[in-house]
């Protein structure tokens, strides 16, 4: 299995998922706001599932998300990371925030700093974001990070758009 790196940015940890993450990840995915774009609202075993597949996707990819972790309070603020499970279109940079750190520039810190890593140590050269055509927040975040439509595509029978981040020489990750 590939160890799984832990990433620093200024004011967060790029970490693995433990055990310890499933009930403020289940607390995510009970959130109405947060789980309208993910499927709707699920209960904390299907959140326990979710959350192993994360964390499973670095033994059958090599790579995947990390669990977000504010420094300040040492929290699960939420995920971001590498993405591309079978059906996707490309290799993906998600991310998602836990409620109660939205609103801080958390996600565009967190995806910043998991696409630098898979540029240089995954060798991408390049990644897509997958977002709800009505997901304003999250379509702010792609913007930026730099990130520009590219048409859209079908997952599970509902259409998203396709967000193109820039070629690795055109980014820098000031963290």
């Amino acid at each position: 299995m590939t160890a799984i790196p832990t990433l620093e940015t200024s004011r967060l940890r790029l970490r693995p998922f433990t055990a310890d993450d499933h009930p403020a990840f289940a607390a995510y995915f009970s959130d109405e706001r947060t789980a309208r774009f993910l499927g709707g609202p699920i209960d904390a075993s299907d959140a326990w599932r979710r959350l192993s597949g994360l964390a499973g996707h670095w033994v059958l990819r090599g790579y995947g998300p990390f669990a977000v972790e504010d420094h300040s309070s040492r929290r699960f603020a939420g995920y971001a990371g590498p993405w591309c499970p079978p059906g996707w279109p490309e290799p993906e940079i998600m991310w998602g925030l836990h409620p109660d750190f939205r609103g801080r520039g958390y996600a565009t810190e967190a995806a910043l700093a998991a696409r630098d890593w898979a540029y240089r140590s995954l060798g991408w050269t390049t990644a897509i974001s997958l977002i709800d055509p009505a997901n304003d927040t999250s379509r702010r975040v792609a913007e930026r990070l730099g990130a520009r439509p590219d048409g859209d595509t079908t997952l599970h029978g509902q259409t998203v758009g396709i967000h193109r981040h820039p070629a690795p020489h055109h980014t820098s990750n000031p963290n």
